[in-house]
């Protein structure tokens, strides 16, 4: 069976499940209480561009969250939390979350969004390792795991060390 997910931006009344998904999604409550801390942020926080997947009971089955992070002193966008209730994980609401959220970015003429994450998943949405932008994180990290979206790669893309918020801790 497929299911049709519907994404929209978070509102203030999904933030209770919003945190029910990411402590399913995951096996401690550090990126729960992540997106806790970046909501809190105003440095780091943009609106519009924190994202949930409903299915057709209503219930939020998938988020993907993009906030402000910068290469060197440039801005640009960092991917995650990403998560996915374990009962619909691959079945499309994730993916459908971060879809709606990088058209989002997009749309509001982001150009450049960082992810740290699986490197068999994120290349589908058009992320390639972050190297290849002369794009490094403060951390060591296998190339292959920090990746680059640019949605228009004819406009300048700054090199040089990413910046995270302060929730991260890096």
């Amino acid at each position: 069976m497929t299911i049709t997910w519907t994404a929209r931006p978070e509102t203030d009344a999904d933030h209770v499940q919003i945190r029910e998904v990411n402590l399913a999604a995951f096996s401690t409550s550090l990126e729960a209480d992540l997106v806790e801390a970046l909501r809190s942020d105003p440095e780091a926080w943009l609106p519009g561009l924190s994202w949930v997947t409903e299915g057709p009971d209503g219930r939020i089955a998938g988020f993907a969250l993009l906030t402000r992070c910068h290469v060197d002193g440039a801005p640009a966008l960092t991917l995650g939390p990403c998560a996915v209730l374990p009962e619909f994980q691959r079945q499309g609401a994730g993916s459908a979350a971060i879809r709606a959220a990088l058209r989002a970015a997009r749309e509001q003429g982001e150009n450049l969004v960082l992810v740290l994450g699986h490197a068999e998943y994120y290349p589908r949405f058009g992320c390639v390792p972050a190297s290849r932008y002369g794009i490094r994180p403060p951390f060591e990290v296998e190339d292959k795991y920090m990746m680059a979206l640019a949605f228009d790669p004819a406009l300048p893309i700054p090199s040089g060390t990413i910046r995270y918020p302060a929730a991260f801790g890096v």
